[in-house]
């Protein structure tokens, strides 16, 4: 726990400083023009932004500037300037001022840049706010970004109006046995409320920690017929149920491949279990393919899942670790009958493998239009891969022949994905209009969390979750893993988590 405190303690020391940091300087009266946009970061730079989010702060590299100040106005010609050093640190306040002013038009934002003892002047861009809100929070797993080994981890949350950021559980104060370790993951809820929420406890002090109707217990979801307790949970939208992937997980760890990582799945399979009963039942075990990614449609009459195709003939048998590049998902559907439990035959909806391609980690939009997937050439864990991309289809498209990439028209996201480095864990906001991923584009290590708009089809620019300090991830050695949306806090405390474990 002493880590534990001295990160809190720097928290609030930050803090105190950048409260201090909101001063309105004057800008520069003479500054050559740069002719290009300024080099900030995050870059906000033309981004279309929620008309709720926190302060955009940014600033310019250090080392290369010495000073930055910026100029924000609004539609109705208001205007604030700010600047403290490299980095512009806007009042909460004024900044959720500036946003009601602008909401379903734009800020401008105007920033100079002090080098060698001369100002420039950047081109000016815009931040478009939308008219509609993001949900007011997230939660994510905050965890080092190689998985060899681990000590301090912890599930968070976030308010996305403000930076106040506090833990939903942490894997110190349940761990008994510090030679095995402790890893908590896979937190999960249940149309984006936190009465019926979950998240995995593994290894020291193993099981899966289930909140029904706020009220918490730890559960073993092994059973001696399933290979395994449950994984990547998918709650019903509407009933007391979670769809889980029941895998036997194996981590590679590469010297030369850029890929660094590699997860993979000796044998999983799709099973349902009940909150209410506390019985378990098989959705799907093929022994000879893969399922995976559980994920319901919003009316909850469709499971879909990723499942794995074939090997070719002569690769059948072989080692995992020689067959990995050619394992290949699908993305399938199964029809579910709420009155009785059970689910229809298999609907191969999206055929990755007939482009070379795999699937992984579906999410169906709260209206139930479009069809959000990670994509890459392989394998089903693609944090880690750098052609991993987000894709998003038009369900409408799907009449019962099984999509490809040439028939399924799929959104254009150029503005969302990065080029060469890994996009994946998309999910949508409870009113369908902000996109969520987690990416690794900024340095290739670390996974950040990414917004983008989303409206009829239509994606804008992806931005970084803002914080109260732009330079927080150059010291933060944490990836974010799993983001999830909230429309509400976790109210239970990490202490009340923990007492399911004595």
């Amino acid at each position: 726990m002493k880590r534990t405190m001295k990160k809190y303690l720097y928290l609030a020391f930050v803090f105190i400083i950048l409260s201090s940091c909101t001063g309105h300087p004057s800008v520069p009266s003479s500054a050559r023009e740069a002719k290009s946009q300024p080099p900030i970061f995050p870059d906000y730079t033309d981004a279309t932004v929620p008309c709720n989010i926190a302060p955009l702060n940014f600033m310019l590299p250090a080392g290369e500037y010495e000073e930055c100040v910026a100029r924000l106005t609004t539609p109705d010609g208001q205007q604030q300037t700010y600047g403290e050093g490299v980095k512009v640190i806007i009042a909460e306040d004024e900044w959720h001022a500036m946003l009601d002013a602008s909401k379903g038009k734009s800020l401008k934002v105007e920033v100079w840049g002090r080098k060698k003892e001369e100002w420039l002047a950047f081109d000016a861009f815009e931040i478009h706010v939308a008219p509609e809100p993001i949900d007011e929070y997230v939660s994510y797993r905050l965890i080092e970004p190689s998985y060899v080994a681990w000590t301090y981890m912890e599930i968070a949350q976030r308010r996305l109006s403000t930076f106040e950021e506090s833990q939903i559980f942490n894997n110190e104060i349940t761990m008994n046995d510090r030679a095995k370790g402790q890893c908590i993951n896979c937190h999960s809820y249940q149309n984006y409320k936190t009465g019926n929420m979950l998240f995995h406890v593994r290894l020291s002090n193993s099981g899966t920690v289930i909140v029904n109707d706020g009220k918490v217990s730890r559960v073993n979801l092994k059973r001696p017929y399933t290979i395994s307790a449950g994984a990547y949970p998918a709650w019903h939208p509407t009933a007391k149920l979670i769809a889980f992937a029941a895998c036997r997980t194996r981590q590679a760890f590469h010297t030369a491949n850029p890929n660094k990582i590699e997860v993979y799945d000796e044998a999983s399979d799709m099973i349902l279990y009940d909150v209410k009963t506390d019985s378990v039942t098989i959705v799907s075990n093929d022994s000879t393919l893969l399922e995976v990614y559980p994920a319901w449609s919003p009316d909850g009459r469709y499971l879909y899942y990723c499942k794995s195709v074939p090997l070719p003939e002569e690769m059948k048998g072989q080692d995992i670790r020689v067959t990995y590049q050619k394992i290949q998902y699908n993305l399938v559907r199964r029809p579910f009958d709420l009155a009785t439990h059970s689910f229809g035959d298999e609907e191969l909806v999206y055929d990755a493998a007939s482009a070379d391609k795999s699937v992984s980690l579906p999410r169906i939009s709260p209206d139930g239009r479009y069809l959000l997937f990670a994509l890459g050439q392989y394998g089903c864990f693609h944090s880690r891969h750098h052609d991993a991309d987000i894709v998003c289809i038009p369900l409408e498209r799907y009449d019962g022949t099984p999509l490809t990439w040439e028939t399924a028209a799929p959104a254009d996201l150029t503005a969302v994905n990065s080029k060469d480095y890994s996009d994946s864990y998309p999910s949508w906001s409870s009113n369908g209009h902000w996109i969520m991923l987690a990416s690794r584009r900024d340095d290739d290590n670390y996974s950040r969390v990414y917004f983008a708009y989303f409206n009829n089809g239509k994606a804008a620019k992806a931005f970084m979750m803002p914080q109260q300090d732009p330079e927080l991830h150059t010291y933060l050695l944490k990836s974010y893993n799993r983001p999830e949306f909230m429309v509400e806090p976790v109210r239970i405390s990490v202490n009340e988590f923990s007492k399911v474990f004595e």
